[in-house]
């Protein structure tokens, strides 16, 4: 069923955890069949993906990138505030640990 397989790391709401697990104990009642939130979340992933045009789902999709863009340029305000703040002594390193050579002109 699965031969094209990817991982995929989601973030989600209480609430929208919830209400998926909602869903999937509701069919599971009614078709009998164990159910689990991991198959919910993938077919209302396949189901939204094939309605394309509707405004609902794009109006969802600009409200979390926006949110996302606010948090990332937040973190990056906050970030060059404490770097500003606290310079560092000594030479300047990389993310190994290792220092940093000037380049050579």
């Amino acid at each position: 069923m699965f031969e094209n397989k990817t991982k995929v790391l989601l973030m989600l709401t209480q609430d929208v955890l919830d209400r998926a697990r909602v869903l999937a104990g509701k069919a599971t009642a009614s078709l009998k069949l164990p159910v689990s939130v991991q198959i919910v979340l993938r077919a209302l992933i396949e189901v939204g993906l094939r309605q394309e045009d509707r405004h609902v789902l794009l109006a969802n999709i600009e409200g979390q990138a926006k949110a996302v863009r606010l948090q990332r340029s937040a973190a990056r305000r906050e970030w060059a505030e404490g770097e500003l703040t606290n310079p560092r002594s000594g030479p300047a390193q990389g993310l190994s640990g290792r220092v940093r050579q000037r380049p050579r002109k």
